[in-house]
């Protein structure tokens, strides 16, 4: 009886196990939710690209600025400087603010650049290439890294200078002065440049490797990083300060192999056959990127229940940054904004390219000459048109963010001291009469006898004010309304360079 009780369970068994049912529908909520998972994991590489795409254009804009922009704007502020006596001081400042900026990142180019003239390329190749490849994979892991750390520093030391350089100086002196600031900034930028030109050449001694050994495992280490960001929690801001932080090194790789490139061309005379060799490997180190980055952002947003509306609101923030600086009344120039929010910091990486490109291509005779012109107006007009490009895709990104009131209605914060009741009936908009804000003209220095107003549009409370809590603006504040989570990712200090911490 017991081995018949036994085989007719087991039969039982057997049976209900072919012939159980199930109803999904009895749990919608979590199946519609996977569901979505999978659409999300699926647009993340569009959304994310599309986020590149304009980042890196952005980056470019500020790159061009060093190259085109600059020297006209050190030109205007030299011959400024050297007609002043013939109109008469009007102020006490004999050079605008912006000015003075300019100059001082014109001479800074200028010195770094005849500073890199006593680094040996050739040297410091062959010098590279005599080490072994795991030894060479341990250099370009801490190049990455000590790249990171100096660029989170040397914005700071930039903007220190032109913060001393420019200061009003009827207040109290609290620094130890614009020279020693000025060859900190320079030690700085030639620092660095030597840095980035190292990765340069270690990425070429990967490249004319015969196995091309050293190359794979470079270019596995994107794959590592995958490891080292998806399985940590990740907010909305993290995530923003992780994208700014991709495009960038996305940038820079695209500069370094544009080197790599040069310096292999002029070794074989330009011979354009030989192009044609570097081209797969290039387009397999940048395929390698951008499938490391797809992987990492796709599992991050997975992981942390993100949606990939996210990186539109990350592109509006990043658009909302440039069409800002191209106000009246902004405090600080498009490129210097670039480098804080990214961190990427072009002066370091235009020494470098100068060098290189002086250094790979000989310009003799008159038609030379005339061609280098005809390149600078190139460069020139490729400037304006990406700008023009980017000013009205932002303004486009803007509006659909529904953020044009916090460009068009600015806040005055209160100075030290005072309360900012008493000071807005001092503050004028700076808007036209027909309601619109200039985007091209100078800001416009205000007399010294008025009290001083640190003017700010509501971007910057906008961005400036942690996750999570609420505060007063202003003492004769009397409502608060709480901010819904899409603006979240908004409230980053703009000023905060990519890397930084974000608790």
């Amino acid at each position: 009886l017991s081995s018949t009780s036994l085989y007719l369970s087991l039969l039982r068994f057997i049976s209900a196990e072919l012939t159980r049912g199930y109803f999904l529908e009895h749990n919608e909520a979590k199946y519609t939710e996977r569901r979505e998972r999978v659409y999300t994991c699926m647009r993340i590489p569009k959304e994310l690209e599309k986020l590149m795409f304009f980042g890196i254009f952005l980056c470019l804009d500020a790159f061009l600025y060093v190259f085109t922009l600059l020297p006209l704007r050190v030109f205007l502020a030299m011959f400024r400087f050297i007609t002043l006596p013939c109109y008469g001081l009007r102020d006490r400042r004999l050079l605008q603010p912006a000015q003075v900026c300019d100059m001082l990142k014109g001479v800074i180019l200028v010195i770094c650049y005849f500073m890199m003239h006593y680094v040996d390329y050739s040297m410091m190749y062959h010098l590279i290439r005599g080490q072994s490849v795991i030894k060479l994979y341990i250099i370009y892991n801490m190049l990455e890294v000590a790249d990171r750390l100096i660029s989170s520093f040397g914005q700071d030391i930039l903007d220190a200078l032109y913060w001393t350089a420019t200061e009003p100086k009827e207040r109290k002196r609290a620094h130890i002065g614009v020279i020693p600031h000025f060859f900190m900034a320079v030690f700085y930028v030639f620092l660095h440049a030597i840095l980035i030109m190292v990765q340069a050449t270690t990425l070429n001694v990967a490249f004319n490797s015969h196995n091309k050994s050293l190359l794979t495992i470079m270019m596995s280490n994107n794959f590592v990083e995958i490891k080292g960001s998806v399985f940590k929690k990740f907010e909305k801001n993290n995530l923003f300060q992780m994208s700014n932080s991709d495009i960038k090194e996305r940038f820079t790789n695209y500069v370094l192999l544009l080197i790599v490139c040069l310096r292999n061309m002029e070794q074989f005379s330009w011979n354009p056959d030989h192009f044609w060799v570097l081209f797969p490997d290039v387009c397999m180190v940048v395929a390698s990127e951008i499938a490391v980055d797809i992987v990492k952002h796709a599992f991050i947003t997975k992981f942390n229940d993100i949606t990939a509306d996210v990186y539109s609101e990350y592109r509006a923030s990043l658009a909302f940054d440039l069409v800002s600086s191209r106000q009246k009344n902004a405090y600080t120039d498009y490129s210097d904004s670039v480098s804080r929010r990214m961190g990427f910091i072009p002066l370091p990486l235009a020494v470098l390219l100068i060098r290189v490109v002086t250094s790979s291509i000989k310009v003799q005779g008159v038609l030379a000459y005339v061609c280098v012109v005809l390149f600078y107006c190139g460069l020139i007009s490729l400037k304006v048109l990406n700008s023009i490009v980017l000013l009205g895709k932002s303004c486009q990104y803007v509006k659909e963010a529904k953020m044009e009131e916090k460009l068009f209605n600015p806040v005055v914060t209160a100075t030290p001291g005072k309360p900012a009741g008493k000071q807005q009936g001092t503050f004028k908009s700076s808007q036209d009469e027909n309601g619109s804000t200039s985007v091209t003209n100078q800001p416009v220095h205000q007399k010294e006898n008025m009290p001083s107003l640190l003017v700010t549009s509501n971007s910057d409370q906008f961005l400036t004010t942690p996750d999570g809590e609420e505060k007063d603006i202003s003492q004769d504040s009397s409502e608060l309304k709480h901010r819904s989570a899409k603006k979240d990712l908004l409230e980053i200090d703009r000023f905060t360079i990519c890397g930084n911490r974000i608790d």
